[in-house]
């Protein structure tokens, strides 16, 4: 049985992640609301440091959801399958539809796109690419998007 809720700990793994090896993830201070193998759902709050001069959430934060977001699902799918395999993004598109005037959650449901990934790479022994996407949205406010995302993740199984 689990220490700590699955919430609590999947949080503490994202930001030991950011912490030592990506810190502006850690700065931004993400948190994991919801995460299955098919879909994650992270956090990040409207506060003074994730704020541009509009008082709204900064591009570049909104970038910083996307990102964890997309590859939380495949990190996960890569832990479980025991097989060393490098993970990168190599494309980044984004539509800005309105002001995130709130906290912004960011979803994606491409779990399944990620282990379908794995497994060829582990197949074919080659760099496999897919696009993953993410919305967010601030439902604090409303249920209509904020941002869409698309990131093209990047995988290959390691010899």
């Amino acid at each position: 049985m689990d220490v700590f809720p699955a919430g609590v700990r999947d949080t503490a793994l994202v930001r030991a992640l950011g912490l030592f090896k990506i810190p502006v993830i850690f700065y931004v201070r993400p948190s994991v609301i919801e995460m299955t193998d098919d879909r994650v759902e992270i956090k990040i709050p409207l506060i003074r440091r994730t704020k541009n001069h509009l008082n709204s959430m900064y591009f570049g934060v909104l970038a910083i959801g996307a990102d964890v977001s997309g590859g939380l699902l495949a990190m996960k799918a890569i832990l479980e399958s025991d097989s060393k395999i490098e993970l990168v993004f190599k494309d980044f598109q984004a539509q800005f539809l309105r002001k995130a005037m709130a906290d912004v959650h960011f979803t994606s449901e491409d779990g399944a796109v990620a282990r379908e990934m794995i497994a060829e790479t582990l197949r074919t022994g080659e760099r496999v690419n897919r696009t993953v996407n993410i919305v967010g949205t601030c439902p604090s406010i409303s249920p209509e998007p904020v941002a869409k995302f698309a990131l093209t993740l990047s995988l290959k199984a390691k010899g």
